[in-house]
């Protein structure tokens, strides 16, 4: 498990690529996300991620063609010291939340502290079922003021259905996109979790 700590790949067909992680509480759909984003699936009995399950995905975004390397960590205390060492060489990562379970949306803030010391990584705040909207114990506008307050952009999923799973990771990588554009990023950090593709150093 030790490639998991940087980008397993440095070029190919194309512009970039980022290393992204998914963390949040166990139950709230984090491995169905990746598993709708890369396989277009849903699994209506799915075990409890033990360490970390990983994914990939290519997506077109404007004209730059991007491979997301996906890690999606597991939720549960025992594994926190595994997990946490995946925060670091990561550019972004969603934070979900469950929106019919309100114990997973009060628990955001503890989440938020274990990155809190990680400058350069880009979080998303995603509330995660949105497809069972009679069962909601978290609002949409509750859960709006709550990222803004802390200046984190929001969106709504669902995995079973695969609503906004694709745009939610496109929007990401439009705001990476941009951060590129104004130099925010050391390309050349180990660190970053960005690797430039071969499309993009040739093109």
């Amino acid at each position: 498990m030790h490639a998991s700590l940087g980008l397993i790949e440095h070029m190919g067909d194309y512009d970039y690529l980022f290393k992204l992680i998914i963390f949040g509480d166990s139950p709230v759909g984090k491995s169905n996300l990746l598993l709708q984003l890369t396989e277009q699936h849903f699994r209506t009995a799915h075990d409890l991620t033990i360490g970390v399950e990983f994914g990939t995905r290519t997506l077109t975004v404007g004209n730059k063609r991007v491979k997301l390397q996906i890690w999606d960590t597991a939720g549960q205390e025992s594994f926190r010291a595994i997990t946490r060492s995946y925060y670091r060489g990561a550019v972004a990562a969603l934070l979900v939340f469950d929106v019919t379970k309100r114990e997973t949306f009060e628990h955001l803030g503890n989440w938020l502290g274990e990155v809190s010391n990680y400058q350069n990584l880009m979080v998303v705040l995603v509330g995660n079922k949105a497809d069972l909207e009679f069962e909601r114990q978290v609002s949409q506008a509750e859960a709006e003021l709550f990222a803004e307050a802390r200046s984190l952009p929001y969106i709504e999923t669902s995995a079973k259905t695969g609503i906004n799973v694709e745009k939610c990771f496109t929007d990401i990588i439009s705001r990476i996109l941009t951060n590129i554009e104004a130099n925010v990023y050391d390309l050349g950090s180990q660190e970053i979790g960005i690797k430039v593709g071969a499309r993009q150093a040739t093109g």
